[in-house]
């Protein structure tokens, strides 16, 4: 268990020597950073996903928007807009990821049943298969963080984001 670091390799490129410059909005910065590589890596390795897929995962080519739509876009489907919202992007930064989860073949982009003009976006059979291997990474890297720091740090981490990004 490492406690008490003074600084991360990620603060040493940047710059950053000591605890005193590094603020909670860095480590919450790269502890993102880390969990998302993580599951990037380990969806690499999923067996269920397609080869093409798991080449994206592996050599980088996934972004955190992608990780962004894939977190936010429920197995039922939603409009763009929402997503957009949902994921604190702009409706044109969403629409280039939606451009390339189409092309990837993972998103359908359906008329909205209730309103001609929106577009519904849904997982596609592939996509499904994207969606599984990211659920099950998430709860490989859930699981390595618990291993790593314990049971009792884990849920105290937790329990705090959770109260902090509610508002308390």
């Amino acid at each position: 268990m490492k406690i008490g670091l003074k600084s991360t390799p990620r603060a040493a490129e940047m710059g950053v020597q000591g605890t005193d410059q590094r603020h909670l909005g860095h480590l919450l910065g790269d502890a993102l950073r880390h969990f998302d590589g993580r599951v990037l890596m380990l969806m690499a390795a999923h067996p269920d996903l397609p080869l093409a897929l798991s080449n994206l995962a592996a050599r980088d080519q996934i972004s955190a928007a992608h990780i962004h739509l894939t977190r936010h876009l429920p197995e039922g489907g939603a409009r763009a807009s929402t997503l957009a919202a949902s994921a604190g992007i702009s409706k044109q930064a969403m629409s280039d990821v939606l451009d390339q989860c189409e092309a990837w073949g993972l998103i359908a982009r359906l008329v909205d049943p209730l309103d001609a003009r929106a577009k519904w976006i849904r997982y596609t059979v592939i996509g499904q298969l994207w969606l599984t291997a990211f659920t099950d990474a998430v709860r490989k890297a859930e699981l390595e963080f618990r291993t790593e720091i314990g049971d009792d740090i884990a849920l105290v981490v937790r329990l705090g984001l959770e109260a902090y990004a509610h508002g308390y």
